[in-house]
This record gives structure tokens, C-alpha cells and sequence, in this order.
């Protein structure tokens, strides 16, 4: 505890709110946390009746504060016949008062604490505005694309540069041992277009992750939940709700678990529903390739295009569900403690980050290998064996069955049909399963991006097909880690539910754009 220089030792702890204690005990040298006189009277005659009534209960100072916070357990628990005492629940005025005492100890031994809240709330006035805070948002979160995509595309040559040797040199190594043209495609046209790939957006992705968790530990992340609160009231959801939705925006695994905070059961399913809207790191690949092949005067709006659509989609359902759930109004209003702006701690920032880049490494170098491997053997193996004709694999097989479900919203293709459903097992997977697909090593480098054009232009693949594909890939079935995590934060109903939810939601907004698409061009 603090104490002042012409304070003696024993007064360290009388801390009384400004008040001086006229209390006939001197409860100031038996515990740090006194209340007001009218409390400490409340608290000593319940002391009294409860060490007649229980004599073997211990800790009776903190059973009478219970009774008289009006604590539902304790109460039944330990009953006590004191009518005028237990007038009414004095629970807020014990939060005001502990409240009260905590910020006279923190005035005494933090330096500068009133200027810095003056600062934060001279930057809440325009932050948190009713009207000013959500335009606000938006441009931050441009302004973090800008930077992912002029950063990391910077970024992104001198990875170039890297990836390219690695391959050069493993495609030379394998050419100077005279290994079997069968081993040669699996690891160059297979793993190091697959894995190769997906390892050049992670200047991309190391460029979000820093922004974003730049924002968290600043302290606007729980401000912008405060700003969509009163939107999410209208949908019959708490502001609590979109702080799982702005952790989508990283991953949707940990945003899926951090739906427990709502403690509205229906509020945190449908949360669950429509957190995997939002556009999490795993698409950005996608988004990148795609754009930068087909808009690249364009491709940073069309890539934070994206991110906004994950958000008005889930908007849009969650107020569909509210029309449908009539009546039933939100039972609990966010709230919420906004922190003090701070300074972002390197060491948070650092540590934050390394555990996302290192989740996106593990996962090329476990399920996308996987995923390159499988695609690599669909679409060189066929009924009759090995096949350098794409078009008697399995992966044509099983692409040209699907693709009926695909042509009306501009994805007729079967070697895109394969690459969604490979998708599905991680978002990355697309990309790499493109490049595998079409044989390209490096396909964001000038060559490879040139050549996939080429191949995506010869089956008739152009812009709007590309926008599709984005679109789609924004809103299908979430990665399997989501999908299992839904089962675990629900059940397996719920995880089908979801999945076909997402898929049936993310058809028809890709036909919608599709025709629209159509009738513009």
C-alpha cells in the first residue's frame, strides 16, 4: 500500500475515499478495504447474528458482505433474520466503493495517470462518436490494407528472390541425380508449387498481423465493439458480439472460442454462425493472386472490398435471424471497460505476431504439404494408372461432377471446383492447389502470375469469374480447424448446420454478383 510522506506507517491502508471514518471500530488496522460507516454497522451486526447462528463458520467478514451483496447461494446457504439490515442489495454501492478506494490508490503511486486520461478521453470523444466512429474504423482498416498490400508487396520480391533459388536449385540438384521424372514432378510441380506457393504471402500476412495487433494493445479494439454496439442492438445482439467478429479478421478458430464471453446462449450461437464471415488471414492469399492477376490497378480496393462484404454479409444475416427470432430482444447490454490508450508493448506486439506467422509456417508445412501431395496425385493418377493427360485423372473425375453446382455462379470450371473443395480442408489450400493445378512454380511471382493468366484465360477464365471466385471463397464452408471447433463449442448437428449454412448463403451472394456481373460487362 502507499502511503504519504506525513503519513505514519500505521495510516498506510486508511484509505477512506476522502471520508474521515467516524466509526466506533477501528476497522482501518484490521483490513485494507473498509466501507462507509452505514456498510461496516450493516456488516458487524451480521458479523454478530451469524457467529450466533453458525458457530463453526469461518470467514464471517466476507460472508456478511455476500448477504448483503445479496448473493443467491450464500443466502440459502446461511439464512439470516435481519430484516432492517437486509433492507435492499447493497451490491452496487460495495463495486462503487472498492471502485472508489482502487482509484485513490492508483492517483498515489502512478505518475501522469490524469493526463493521460485526459488524452484518452479527448480521443474517445472522436473514436467512439455516435456517428464519426464507425467512418472511422473503416478507414483504419483501409489503411492496414494499404500498408499489407505496398508493404508486403515490397516485401514479397526479396521472398521472391529466395524461393526462387530454393527451387532452382532443388529442380537442378534432382535433374543432376537423373531422378525418375514421376519423383521430379511430385516435389517441383507438387510440394514446392504447392507449399512455395502459399510461403510468398507471408509478407502479406506478417504485415496484417502487425497492424492488427498494433490496434489490440493500443486499446481501439474494444472501443470499436463499444461503436457497433448500438448496430448489433438492432440485430438483437450485444456489441460483445463483434469482438469475435473482429478476431475473425485474424483467425476465425480463436474468434469461434471467444464467443464464450456471451453468456445469452442464443446470442452465442448465432454468433457462431456468422463470425466465419469475416474475412480471416487465411483468404488474404486468395485475394492477393487473384486480384493483382485480374484488377492490378485495383487490387488493394478489391482485396479490402472483400473484407467489408464478409462484414454487411454477416450484418445481413444476423438481421435476418433477428426478423425470424421476432420478440425476443437482447437480454444483455455490452458492458465494457475502455482502457487508457497506451503505447503498444514491443514485446506483446512481437510475441502476438510470431505466434500467427508461426500458425501459418505449421500449416504449410503440415496440411497444405498434405493438401499439395493428395492434389498432385488426383491430377496424375487416373483409372488407368499414371496419366500426363490432366484430363483422365481423378481430379478431372471429380471436378466435372461438381461442376453443375458451380456454372451458374461463374465457376464452371473443374479445375476450380477441385481447388474449393481442397479449400476447404485450409483457405491457403486454394492457392496452392491452383498452382498445382495449372503447373505453376512461384505463381505470384511476374513469370508465374503471366503463365496462370495464360492457363486461367485459355479455359475461358476471366474478371468477373476471378471476382466470383473471391467472393465464394469469402463466404463457403470454413476451414476444418473452424468447422471442429464449432462442434466443440456446440455439437455436430450445429457444425453441419453451419457448413451448409455458409455454403447456401455463400451461392446465392456469388450468383447475385455473378448476374449483376453479367448484365454490367
Amino acid at each position: 500500500a502507499a502511503h504519504h510522506k506525513d503519513q505514519k506507517a500505521t495510516e498506510a491502508t486508511s484509505h477512506h475515499h476522502t471520508e474521515q471514518t467516524r466509526h466506533r471500530h477501528d476497522h482501518h488496522g484490521e483490513y485494507v478495504m473498509v466501507y462507509s460507516d452505514e456498510i461496516e454497522d450493516k456488516i458487524d451486526l451480521l458479523i454478530d447474528a451469524l457467529k450466533k447462528k453458525y458457530p463453526g463458520l469461518k470467514n464471517l467478514r466476507w460472508h456478511a458482505i455476500k448477504l448483503l451483496e445479496g448473493d443467491k447461494e450464500i443466502t440459502e446457504k446461511y439464512p439470516v433474520d435481519l430484516p432492517k439490515v437486509l433492507d435492499r442489495s447493497y451490491e452496487s454501492d460495495i463495486i462503487n466503493q472498492k471502485y472508489d478506494f482502487i482509484d485513490e490508490v492508483i492517483q498515489e503511486v502512478l505518475v501522469n495517470k490524469s493526463a493521460k486520461e485526459a488524452i484518452t478521453d479527448k480521443a474517445d470523444q472522436l473514436l467512439t462518436h455516435r456517428i464519426w466512429g464507425l467512418p472511422i474504423f473503416l478507414c483504419i482498416m483501409a489503411l492496414v490494407f494499404f500498408l499489407t498490400f505496398t508493404v508486403g508487396d515490397w516485401l514479397k520480391g526479396y521472398f521472391q528472390l529466395g524461393l526462387d533459388m530454393i527451387s532452382g536449385g532443388v529442380a537442378a540438384g534432382l535433374e543432376a541425380l537423373h531422378v525418375v521424372p514421376l519423383l521430379n514432378s511430385l516435389i517441383v510441380d507438387g510440394i514446392i508449387a504447392g507449399v512455395g506457393g502459399i510461403l510468398l504471402f507471408l509478407p502479406n500476412i506478417f504485415i496484417l498481423f502487425l497492424a492488427l495487433a498494433f490496434l489490440e494493445d493500443s486499446g481501439y479494439m474494444s472501443r470499436v465493439a463499444y461503436v457497433m454496439d448500438s448496430i448489433m442492438g438492432r440485430l438483437g445482439l450485444s456489441g460483445r458480439s463483434f469482438i469475435p467478429m473482429i478476431l475473425g479478421f485474424g483467425c476465425t478458430v480463436p474468434a469461434i472460442m471467444a464467443s464464450r464471453a456471451l453468456e445469452n446462449k442464443r446470442d452465442r450461437y448465432k454468433t457462431m454462425l456468422i463470425t466465419p464471415f469475416m474475412s480471416c488471414s487465411a483468404r488474404l492469399p486468395i485475394y492477393v493472386l487473384f486480384s493483382e492477376l485480374f484488377f492490378p490497378e485495383n487490387s488493394l480496393l478489391v482485396a479490402y472490398s472483400m473484407y467489408l462484404l464478409g462484414i454487411v454479409v454477416a450484418i445481413a444475416c444476423a438481421f435476418v435471424m433477428h426478423l425470424l427470432d421476432r420478440g425476443k430482444q437482447r437480454e444483455n447490454a455490452l458492458l465494457i471497460e475502455l482502457p487508457e490508450f497506451k503505447a503498444p508493448s514491443a514485446r506483446t506486439i512481437a510475441i502476438y505476431v510470431w505466434e500467427k506467422v508461426k500458425d501459418y509456417l505449421t500449416k504449410a508445412g503440415t496440411t497444405i504439404f498434405v493438401a499439395s501431395i493428395i492434389m498432385w496425385v488426383l491430377l496424375n493418377f487416373g483409372p488407368s494408372g499414371y496419366s500426363q493427360d490432366m484430363g483422365n485423372t481423378f481430379g478431372s473425375m471429380i471436378g466435372r461432377c461438381i461442376v453443375p453446382f458451380f456454372t451458374p455462379i461463374g465457376l464452371g470450371f473443374w479445375q476450380i471446383a477441385v481447388a474449393l473443395i481442397a479449400g476447404i480442408s485450409a483457405k491457403e489450400v486454394v492457392v496452392s492447389s491452383c498452382a498445382v493445378l495449372f503447373g505453376i512454380v512461384n505463381a505470384s511471382s511476374p513469370e508465374g502470375m503471366s503463365a496462370f493468366s495464360a492457363a486461367l484465360g485459355s479455359i475461358g477464365f476471366g474478371g468477373l469469374n476471378a471476382l466470383c471466385l473471391m467472393v465464394f471463397c469469402l463466404l463457403y464452408i470454413p476451414c476444418a480447424a473452424t468447422l471442429a471447433t464449432v462442434r466443440r463449442e456446440s455439437s455436430t448437428r450445429y457444425m453441419f448446420l453451419t457448413a451448409a449454412f455458409q455454403l447456401g448463403v455463400a451461392w446465392l451472394v456469388t450468383l447475385l454478383v455473378y448476374q449483376i456481373g453479367l448484365l454490367v460487362i
